[in-house]
């Protein structure tokens, strides 16, 4: 039932702001218009701050408040679907406290040491934490939905590693390198269905257990490995074929040329390079001075390196990006804008975290469950609406003696469905064998 404005009662009981009869509906949203339709505030002070005057709160005060239990938001999506409507996007003293005490560091530093222990402080987590969102694959990036947002996660994310693949023009033998492999589900496909000698690489050790495990289970321990080591210490080899899904943001800015360098010294001359990432958009006449982001573009930013990516600050535009890669000694073949399908990616995260919420509040607790439901409910959005853009680069060795030809004959972009590509049939879906317990 939507509360329309004439019949809404607010009122403070026990430092608990109640609003009668909240059912609140995002078919709804163009009749709530007020903070109190979506907020509940369980703290006196901030509500007769915020309840009784037009002014609206910042984000950023909104959201620590509901990570802190001192609101609470029952429905997420109709809170997200009005926050325009709702809130600002100011700086605050945390958000200056947190750039000058935490974010400068990281990214004037940017160690091994430091990297690892970030990486590891966010994704040894658990691995129970991380499938009660991304489901039975483990993919912790963008999936591609062929046959529109109604199609699975689990088909977006084989779908996804079949075209990154197909990109690659991957065949039978050749040795691939996957950088930041997550936990392992395109190193082992990339063995099990295209033939290929795979060997991911994370610094996380239980993405390294989970993804050995999983390549065992699957039949092709022979052919596909996880190393748990940095992208700086790779053993000195050449590659085929390197695959990098979302995670050069986690080098950092001071380091994005040192990591294209080092990609193409393990490349072999002939070879291919995927790159994908995300980054936030220019900002373009709506942009803060001095920073140039839009303001929900970077509170959101500070939201993400604060609580979700730390450190995580290559988040580069796709311009900047090329720049990098050509420095290197790359030539650009393809990028592809897959922005539309991370959003789609997120968003079924989202409704999955939201179906596991009480296996959660039972192992990790409430805050950790207000975290993710923020973070996912909000970045889907933030995706739609082009505040952060997902692209896929393949790029080659800028040498004479490159057979550019293959680009004429063998199609390395996308096929519909069930067609051939690179002389192969596309990979049949089939279930991955269950992971490790």
């Amino acid at each position: 039932m939507c509360i329309s404005h004439a019949s809404r009662h607010c009122v403070i009981v026990h430092d608990v702001v109640k609003v009668r009869g909240l059912e609140s509906h995002r078919e709804c949203n163009k009749a709530m218009s007020n903070l109190t339709d979506f907020v509940l505030f369980r703290d006196s002070k901030l509500a007769s701050k915020y309840t009784t005057s037009s002014k609206k709160v910042p984000m950023a005060t909104l959201f620590e408040a509901y990570l802190d239990g001192k609101v609470d938001i029952p429905d997420m999506d109709a809170f997200l679907d009005a926050r325009h409507d709702l809130v600002k996007y100011s700086i605050t003293d945390d958000h200056l406290k947190f750039f000058f005490t935490r974010m400068i560091p990281e990214v004037a530093i940017h160690s091994k040491a430091q990297d690892e222990r970030i990486v590891r402080d966010h994704y040894d987590r658990g691995d129970d934490f991380f499938a009660a969102f991304l489901g039975d694959r483990m993919v912790y990036t963008s999936g591609i939905f062929t046959n529109g947002e109604a199609g699975s996660l689990e088909q977006a994310q084989d779908d996804k590693i079949d075209l990154v693949c197909r990109k690659l023009m991957l065949e039978p033998g050749e040795r691939l390198l996957d950088i930041g492999c997550g936990w392992g589900t395109l190193t082992m496909r990339a063995a099990k269905k295209w033939g290929a000698d795979a060997t991911g690489v994370t610094i996380s050790k239980n993405q390294t257990a989970f993804g050995n495990a999983r390549i065992e289970k699957n039949g092709v321990k022979d052919k596909a490995r996880i190393l748990c080591t940095d992208y700086r210490e790779i053993p000195n080899q050449r590659f085929d074929k390197i695959s990098s899904l979302e995670m050069v943001e986690h080098v950092g800015v001071k380091n994005v040329g040192l990591y294209c360098k080092t990609v193409y010294d393990l490349l072999e001359d002939d070879g291919l390079f995927l790159l994908q990432w995300t980054g936030l958009r220019r900002g373009g006449g709506q942009g803060v001075p001095v920073i140039g982001l839009r303001p929900e573009d970077l509170v959101w930013g500070l939201f993400m390196s604060k609580y979700i990516f730390s450190g995580a600050d290559a988040s580069l535009t796709l311009s900047d990006m090329c720049k990098y890669l050509e420095k290197a000694g790359f030539e650009i073949q393809s990028a592809e804008n897959v922005s539309v399908h991370y959003a789609v990616t997120i968003e079924k995260w989202h409704k999955n975290w939201v179906a596991n919420r009480e296996q959660i509040l039972s192992s990790y607790g409430e805050r950790w469950y207000r975290l993710w439901n923020l973070f996912l409910a909000w970045s889907w959005r933030i995706a739609l609406q082009g505040n952060a853009a997902c692209f896929q680069i393949v790029a080659n060795k800028n040498l004479n003696t490159f057979d550019r030809k293959r680009f004429l004959s063998r199609s390395s972009l996308r096929v519909p469905a069930g067609a051939e590509a690179n002389g192969h049939h596309r990979p049949a879906h089939e279930p991955l064998v269950a992971e490790a317990e």
